[in-house]
């Protein structure tokens, strides 16, 4: 499968990434636009996705979250929902101008965090003409409260508002793991399958990836509600793909607010949990993903 390293211009910032042309086509051909999720750098699998579409005739372009990864940006290990969802708009724009692209026909695919982004940029860019949210985090304000204990937010509210203070008096960001051997410490995913998929990923695959990000990350995490624009995303298909068994984004949030978005869109439950859909899971997650984008971005 072959690939070329890409970098492009998101309003000062560059961000890098890969693009896979699809393979057999014999002019511009349709395009899906990836990110990762929470933390992530596109080495931990978006690889295997990507290749998988291009191998069904469907070019790729994979970039690597502004601040993450090879990508620009400051500070280093924030993540802004707004800015991500800016910057998959900039990725459309560039892949508009590539060759190998046909612009007409441009999908985008996100998991997890950037599940949720997908679903944003859906509702307000029209040139997204069909897209794939994989275990996509719907609501901030709900899902914080799934895996935070309702007595430990009152102090993570006094963290944010200790943070903001440094950070107006000219301090450096705080910082917080992203995942813990103890899903009971402070940390942004405190469950046990999340240590175990990030420490093992970034091992085997992800060098660049680092277990930290800012608390302001966590903050913004919290105020983000990707399901209030869930009834904007049509006319343009929708898939949503929900892993049964995931507890880090409840599969019962992703399934009640599926029902806020009108047709057409399709449900597809995976079996497994959050991270089944990269490993032992993925012919699961890519297949139903590969099959949309080639019906839906079909001449």
């Amino acid at each position: 499968m072959t690939r070329r390293d890409i970098e492009f211009d998101a309003e000062g910032v560059t961000l890098r990434g890969w693009f896979y042309p699809a393979q057999g086509a014999s002019g511009p051909a349709p395009a899906v636009v990836m990110a990762h999720g929470f933390s992530a750098v596109k080495e931990m699998y978006l690889d295997r996705f990507a290749e998988v579409f291009a191998a069904a005739g469907l070019s790729a372009l994979v970039f690597d979250n502004r601040n993450f990864g090879a990508s620009d940006g400051e500070p280093r290990q924030e993540i802004d929902p707004w800015a991500q969802v800016r910057d998959y708009r900039h990725a459309i724009t560039y892949a508009s101008t590539l060759p190998e692209v046909d612009p007409a026909r441009i999908g985008i695919w996100g998991s997890s965090y950037s599940g949720g982004h997908v679903l944003v940029v859906a509702a307000i860019d029209r040139r997204v003409k069909a897209v794939v949210g994989q275990v996509p985090l719907v609501s901030g304000h709900d899902n914080i409260r799934a895996l935070v204990r309702a007595d430990f937010i009152a102090g993570f509210r006094e963290m944010f508002d200790a943070d903001r203070l440094a950070r107006f008096e000219g301090k450096p960001p705080a910082m917080v793991p992203v995942v813990d051997e103890d899903p009971l410490a402070a940390s942004a995913l405190p469950t046990a399958d999340s240590w175990q998929w990030f420490t093992e990923t970034g091992k085997s695959r992800a060098p660049a990836w680092r277990n930290e990000v800012t608390l302001r990350s966590v903050e913004m995490f919290t105020e983000y509600e990707p399901v209030s624009y869930l009834p904007y995303v049509s006319p343009t298909p929708l898939l949503m793909l929900v892993a049964v068994g995931d507890h880090l984004v409840p599969s019962e949030l992703a399934i009640a607010a599926y029902d806020k978005a009108h047709e057409p869109k399709e449900l597809v439950i995976l079996p497994g949990g959050h991270f089944d859909a990269y490993v032992k899971g993925f012919d699961a997650a890519s297949g139903p993903a590969r099959d949309w984008f080639a019906r839906h971005l079909a001449p």
